[in-house]
C-alpha cells in the first residue's frame, strides 16, 4: 500500500512539473471550431476581423501563454493588437523582456558581463505580420489554428521551445481592409460572382500600397507596427505573411533573389538564409510539396514591412499560392509555370527540390501551410536562441563603429530650406524610425561650408545606421545579371526612395569626421518644431506659396469660414520679404481667435503682419473638386484621396461608369489619376491586340466609354479643368470629338502627343526613378517652385507638344534638360528624353488640361511636387 501511494504522489508531482513547464495550469482551451462554427479553413468560410479578436480574447483569459496588447489603431479606427504567445513565466515578465530586447538593440556600451546576462535571461521574440494584402486571407484564417495549437499542445519540444521564444503575432496587419474583403466574398458567395475580386482598394486609402509605405509611414496601421521595430519591442526577427499567384509554386521562402540590398550586412542575409533553410527543411519532411527559394522576390529596395531588416532585424516574407478566398481551385498540371527569376522551368530543381503535381488547392492547404512554416520559425528562434540574441548587440555595436570609421559621417539639414514644412516632416519622420537627431548649438565649418546654430545633423553612428544612410542618400540600382554580360535583372518595384530628393530638402552628405561639430550638437528629443509666437495684436498671417503647409492652411481657413486672399509678387512683412507670392489670412478682432486657432494646427508658424501687407490682393477662390476612381484596385487614385485628405482639400469621388448620368459642370476641376485607359472607358482592362477578362462583378465593370469622355472634352470646352497625369492623360491624346447639337460634332486633337513607344524602341528605360526637370517660373502653376526638381518617373508616357489650331494652345510648364537627368535610381539611355516636356498646360475652347508624365503624389512620397497640384487645382492660366 506504501508503494502504491509513493508512486501515485511521484506520478501526481511529475504531472504538475509537466503541466507547469507547459503552462497548462489553465481554463479549458476553446477550439477554433466551437468560436467561429467551423473550423478555420474550411471551403467558402471566412471570418471577419472583430470575431478573431473575440477569439483571441477568450483564450486570453483561459491561458497564461497569452497576453493580447493594444499596438495602435487601423485608418478606419479599428483597434489594432499584438498577441503575445510564450512559457507562462515569459508572458508574466515581458516589460522585462522588452527592456533587454532595447538594451541588445540600441546599447552598443554594454559591457561584456552585461551582454552575457541579457543574453542568458532574454528570450528571442519574433513578430509575424499577417495578411497586410486583405485579399491574401490565409495568413490572418490560420492565426486562430496557430494560436490554439500553441496554447493547448503538450508537445515538449513545442513547450521547450516557448520557453526560450516570444512569438507576437499581429493577427491582420489590415483590419480594415480584412474587413471588406470578407463582407464582399460573403455577399457573393453562391452567386456566379463567388470568389470575384473585390471592388476598390482593400483599405481606407492604398490598398496593395500599404507594402511601399515603411519609409513614409504615411498610413497608420504601419505606422503602428514600425513603432515596434523603431520604439517598443525591438524584436529580433521578423516574418511577414503573404499569398502570391495560384499556378505558380505552392510556397516561397527565403533567401531571395538578387538583387539585394547592399547597406545591409552579410550576417543579416545569412540569417534570413538559415530561417528559409529551416523551413524547406521542415515542408518538405510534412510532405507539403511546391516550397521554393531564390525565386521571384527580390529584396533591394525598402518600403515593405522587411523595411525592418535595416534596423539589424532578421525580417524576411513568405508567400503562399492563392485560391479565390475561400474558395477551392482546381489547376491542371499543364498551367503550373514560373518565370525566369530564380526558376526556369517548373521542374525540380535546386530551388524547388519538391513541385507540387497540380489538382485541388484549398484554404485548408493554406492552413497547413501556415502552421507548419509558423512552427518552423519558432523552432529556428529557440535553437539559436542565444546566437541571435548575440547577433543583435554585435550589430549595435558594428554599425556604429562603422558610422565612427567610415563616410558618409553626417548628413546636415540646414535650418534655412525652400520649403521649411517639408525639413519640419522629415525631422519629425525620422523620429518615428528611432533616428537620433541633434541641433547644432554654434556655427562650425566643415570642408568650406558654414553650418550655422539650429541646423540639423543626423549622425551614422548609430545602430540604424543602414537605414539611415539608405533613405538619405541618392539611390544607385545594384545592376546584377542572370549571366555574365547577359540580361540585367530588372528592378521588382521602384529604384528611387530618398527622403531628402523626394521632399526637396537640401541635406548635405558629409564625408569627414568633425570632432568639432560633435562637441557643439545638442540631442533633439521629442517632436521638431519651429519655435511659434502668436502675437497678441497682427493685422493679417502671410503664408509663403515656398512651404507645402501654407496650401494647408488656406484649405483649414476655407472649412473654418476665413477669408482668404493671395499675393503673385513679392511681398514684404516687417524686415522680410517673400519673392514668391503667399496666401494672407486677414485678422481682425471678430475673427483673430479662429485665425490663431488655425495657425495651431501648423508646424511652421506664418509671418505676421502688422499692417496690411502691400501688393495686389486677389481674393482665392476654391475650386468644387471631383476625383475620377475606378473599382480596379485604383491604388493612385487611393493616395491621391489620402493627399487631399491630409492637406483638408475638399472633394468628391465619381466612377467613371457614372459621368454619362452626371451634370459635370456642378463641379469646376476633374481629377484623372494614373490608370488605364481602358479601365476609365471600358471599366476593365482591355487592348487592341488582347481581351483580359474582368474578374469583378459586372456593376463594377461599367466606364465612361465614348459618350463619357465627349462630355468630358465638353466640359473642358465650356471652361472646365481636367487635372490628369500618368497613364489617365492618354485618355485626352489622339483624336476627339464634342457634339455641337444633335445632328453635328466637333472633332480635333489636342496638340500634345505621347512618344512613349517610339522612345522605349531606342532603348530608353525607366522602372520608377528620380529624375530632373526644369521649370518654367513665370506660370501660376509653378508658384512656390524652385527653377528646378525632381519629379518621380515611370518612363510613360513622354510628351511631345506641336503647333495648336482653332482654339487650342499649349505650354511647357517643365521639360527634362539636356544633361544630368537621373538624380536617383536607375535608367538607361535617358538621353532619348533630353528636353522632352514633362508637364504641360493646353488650352481648349474655354478651359484647360493639366497633364504630367509623372505622378506629382506618388505613393504620397513626392512632397517636393504637391505644390504642383495644389497650383493646378487652385489656379488657372487665365488668371489676371
Amino acid at each position: 500500500m506504501k508503494d502504491r501511494t509513493f508512486i501515485f504522489k511521484s506520478a501526481l508531482a511529475a504531472l504538475l512539473i509537466i503541466c507547469s513547464l507547459s503552462g497548462f495550469s489553465q481554463k479549458e482551451v476553446v477550439k477554433p471550431s466551437e468560436h467561429f462554427g467551423f473550423k478555420p479553413g474550411a471551403d467558402k468560410m471566412l471570418f471577419e476581423y472583430e470575431a478573431l479578436i473575440d477569439y483571441l480574447k477568450k483564450l486570453e483569459k483561459s491561458s497564461p501563454r497569452l497576453k493580447l496588447e493594444k499596438i495602435g489603431e487601423s485608418p478606419m479606427g479599428k483597434t489594432m493588437y499584438g498577441a503575445f504567445f510564450s512559457h507562462p513565466d515569459n508572458i508574466q515578465n515581458l516589460d522585462e523582456l522588452r527592456k533587454i530586447n532595447k538594451e541588445l538593440a540600441l546599447n552598443h556600451e554594454l559591457s561584456e558581463e552585461k551582454q552575457k546576462e541579457y543574453i542568458r535571461k532574454g528570450k528571442v521574440f519574433l513578430v509575424a505580420t499577417l495578411s497586410m494584402h486583405a485579399s491574401e486571407v490565409g495568413p490572418s484564417q490560420a492565426a486562430p489554428l496557430i494560436a490554439h495549437k500553441l496554447l493547448t499542445t503538450q508537445d515538449p519540444d513545442t513547450t521547450g521551445w516557448m520557453k526560450d521564444v516570444v512569438y507576437m503575432m499581429v493577427p491582420s496587419h489590415n483590419p480594415d481592409g480584412m474587413d471588406m474583403v470578407v463582407d464582399h466574398y460573403k455577399e457573393y458567395k453562391g452567386t456566379k460572382y463567388e470568389g470575384s475580386s473585390m471592388p476598390g482598394v482593400y483599405h481606407k486609402y492604398v490598398g496593395h500600397d500599404n507594402n511601399r509605405d515603411f519609409i513614409t509611414l504615411s498610413q497608420k496601421d504601419n505606422r503602428a507596427i514600425s513603432k515596434i521595430f523603431s520604439h517598443t519591442w525591438f524584436p529580433q526577427v521578423m516574418v511577414e505573411k503573404h499569398q502570391m499567384g495560384s499556378t505558380g509554386p505552392r510556397y516561397f521562402v527565403p533567401p531571395n533573389h538578387d538583387p539585394i540590398a547592399e547597406n545591409i550586412d552579410a550576417g543579416i542575409w545569412n540569417w534570413i538564409g538559415i530561417f528559409g533553410m529551416n523551413m524547406i527543411k521542415d515542408m518538405t519532411r510534412n510532405d507539403l510539396a511546391g516550397v521554393s527559394q531564390h525565386y521571384s522576390f527580390d529584396n533591394y529596395w525598402p518600403g515593405s514591412t522587411e523595411t525592418c531588416i535595416w534596423k539589424n532585424v532578421i525580417g524576411f516574407l513568405t508567400e503562399c499560392a492563392s485560391v479565390q478566398y475561400a474558395s477551392p481551385i482546381y489547376v491542371e498540371e499543364n498551367e503550373l509555370s514560373v518565370w525566369g527569376k530564380g526558376l526556369s522551368e517548373y521542374k525540380k530543381s535546386i530551388n524547388m527540390p519538391l513541385p507540387w503535381e497540380g489538382g485541388w488547392w484549398r484554404l485548408s492547404d493554406i492552413m497547413d501551410y501556415e502552421v507548419v512554416s509558423t512552427m518552423s520559425i519558432i523552432k529556428s528562434c529557440a535553437n539559436h536562441k542565444e546566437d541571435i540574441l548575440n547577433f543583435r548587440n554585435e550589430m549595435c555595436q558594428k554599425e556604429v563603429n562603422r558610422g565612427r570609421t567610415q563616410a558618409p559621417y553626417y548628413y546636415i539639414l540646414p535650418e534655412d530650406q525652400h520649403d521649411k514644412s517639408e525639413l519640419v516632416n522629415l525631422v519629425n519622420l525620422l523620429d518615428e524610425h528611432g533616428v537620433q537627431r541633434y541641433v547644432l548649438q554654434e556655427p562650425v565649418e566643415i570642408e568650406d561650408r558654414r553650418y550655422g546654430k539650429g541646423d540639423v545633423v543626423i549622425p551614422l553612428a548609430q545602430p540604424f545606421r543602414p537605414f539611415i544612410k539608405e533613405v538619405m542618400e541618392s539611390q544607385q540600382y545594384p545592376v546584377r545579371h542572370y549571366t555574365p554580360g547577359g540580361e540585367m535583372i530588372k528592378p521588382y518595384d521602384i529604384t528611387s526612395w530618398s527622403l531628402p530628393l523626394h521632399r526637396g530638402v537640401e541635406c548635405d552628405e558629409i564625408d569627414v569626421r568633425s570632432e568639432t561639430l560633435e562637441n557643439a550638437l545638442k540631442q533633439l528629443e521629442g517632436q521638431y518644431r519651429i519655435p511659434k509666437s502668436i502675437p497678441n495684436d497682427y493685422q493679417a498671417a502671410v503664408f509663403p506659396f515656398s512651404n507645402n503647409e501654407s496650401y494647408k492652411a488656406a484649405f483649414l481657413a476655407k472649412e473654418m469660414d476665413l477669408p482668404v486672399h493671395y499675393v503673385s509678387q513679392e511681398v514684404n512683412v516687417g524686415n522680410q520679404s517673400l519673392n514668391e507670392g503667399a496666401f494672407i489670412i486677414p485678422s481682425s478682432n471678430a475673427n483673430r481667435k479662429d485665425v490663431s486657432r488655425l495657425i495651431e494646427q501648423v508646424d511652421v508658424p506664418p509671418l505676421f503682419a502688422e499692417e496690411q501687407p502691400d501688393g495686389e490682393w486677389q481674393n482665392l477662390d476654391f475650386p468644387k473638386i471631383a476625383l475620377i476612381e475606378t473599382y480596379q484596385h485604383d491604388v493612385d487614385a487611393g493616395w491621391t484621396r489620402y493627399v487631399f485628405d491630409i492637406y483638408n482639400i475638399p472633394f468628391d469621388v465619381i466612377h467613371p461608369g457614372e459621368i454619362q448620368e452626371m451634370e459635370l459642370n456642378n463641379y469646376d476641376v476633374l481629377v484623372f489619376p494614373d490608370q488605364d485607359k481602358s479601365v476609365f472607358l471600358k471599366g476593365k482592362y482591355e487592348s487592341e491586340n488582347q481581351y483580359r477578362m474582368s474578374d469583378y462583378p459586372p456593376e463594377y465593370t461599367k466606364g465612361m466609354e465614348k459618350e463619357g469622355l465627349r462630355k468630358v472634352m465638353n466640359f473642358v470646352d465650356e471652361g472646365g479643368k481636367i487635372v490628369s497625369w500618368g497613364e489617365s492623360t492618354e485618355l485626352f491624346m489622339g483624336k476627339q470629338t464634342i457634339p455641337i447639337n444633335e445632328e453635328e460634332k466637333e472633332t480635333f486633337r489636342l496638340p500634345i502627343d505621347n512618344v512613349a513607344e517610339d522612345i522605349k524602341e531606342n532603348g530608353f528605360y525607366c522602372p520608377g526613378s528620380f529624375v530632373k526637370i526644369d521649370l518654367d517660373n513665370q506660370r501660376v502653376f509653378t508658384r512656390g517652385m524652385p527653377d528646378k526638381t525632381g519629379v518621380f518617373y515611370r518612363g510613360d508616357p513622354v510628351f511631345s507638344t506641336h503647333t495648336p489650331v482653332f482654339d487650342m494652345d499649349r505650354r511647357v510648364l517643365g521639360h527634362f534638360p539636356e544633361e544630368n537627368i537621373l538624380l536617383s535610381g536607375f535608367a538607361e539611355k535617358e538621353k532619348e528624353i533630353a528636353e522632352k516636356p514633362a508637364w504641360v498646360w493646353v488650352k481648349k475652347g474655354s478651359g484647360e488640361l493639366i497633364m504630367f508624365s509623372f505622378k506629382p503624389q506618388f505613393r504620397a512620397s513626392t512632397q517636393a511636387d504637391y505644390k504642383m497640384i495644389f497650383n493646378s487645382l487652385l489656379f488657372s492660366k487665365m488668371d489676371k
